[in-house]
């Protein structure tokens, strides 16, 4: 008797808001991918996504405060978000190196900048499962 695959669960994770903890969202980040069946190639794009999404949000994150990731996780894709309080509105420089390689490297990439945080999220689908023709978030 076949059992229906269990509904991933969300993750969430928070660190303080420093580059040395950068490491540990691109960690976590190729272990849920792993555990998604992505390749090694879409791992490691992963794990650089994920490094230039903090370098956007890090230079303007409140001190002292925190980086908090949440990752959701689909059959076929994985969306990440990244985000941290600012001391007052932080908008996003679309033309910086950092964002023009996460906007390459995933399938879709956005921002968004409150009054006092600024949050990047972008969605990365397996090139295994788009390849076996199942659809991530990417389309």
């Amino acid at each position: 008797m076949d059992r229906p695959a269990p509904v991933k669960a969300d993750v969430s994770l928070r660190v303080p808001a420093e580059g040395a903890y950068v490491s540990v969202l691109r960690t976590m980040t190729a272990g849920l991918a792993a555990r998604l069946d992505f390749t090694v190639d879409d791992i490691e794009d992963l794990r650089i996504a994920v490094g230039e999404a903090c370098a956007l949000v890090l230079p303007v994150a409140t001190p002292g405060g925190d980086l908090e990731a949440e990752f959701r996780l689909t059959p076929a894709s994985l969306t990440v978000s990244v985000r941290v309080e600012t001391a007052s509105r932080a908008d996003l420089d679309y033309e910086s190196f950092a964002w023009q390689v996460l906007s390459t490297l995933t399938a879709e990439a956005t921002a968004h900048a409150g009054d006092q945080r600024l949050e990047v999220t972008f969605s990365m689908d397996s090139s295994l499962a788009l390849s076996d023709g199942r659809q991530g978030a990417g389309g």
